[in-house]
């Protein structure tokens, strides 16, 4: 698993920028910055107030990766197996979100 890109993409859901995320989880902007620009693993400290502005623990973090994978090819199964006008209901419901 790549940290980064997990830590990348919670905050991309949560409409975050790298200097919401470093304000939310108390870290200096820097020190968020150079995680993304030099993709290193962040230290355990880094890496649980990060999950703290997220609400979520570590074991949180690292559990769902699966779980996300499985959803998706669920889902992808579903769509697939929908009518044509099955889809386009549901990519409406979806833009309206």
């Amino acid at each position: 698993m790549d940290v980064v890109k997990k830590i990348d993409k919670l905050r991309i859901a949560r409409n975050w920028s790298i200097n919401n995320l470093a304000m939310e989880a108390g870290l200096t902007q820097s020190t968020v910055n150079n995680l993304f620009s030099r993709r290193n693993e962040p230290k355990l400290s880094t890496l649980r107030a990060i999950c703290n502005a997220f609400g979520i623990t570590l074991a949180e973090f690292f559990q769902n990766e699966k779980e996300d994978i499985n959803i998706d090819e669920q889902l992808s199964k579903r769509i697939k197996e929908l009518s044509p006008a099955a889809k386009k209901a549901l990519f409406d419901m979806l833009n309206s979100l």
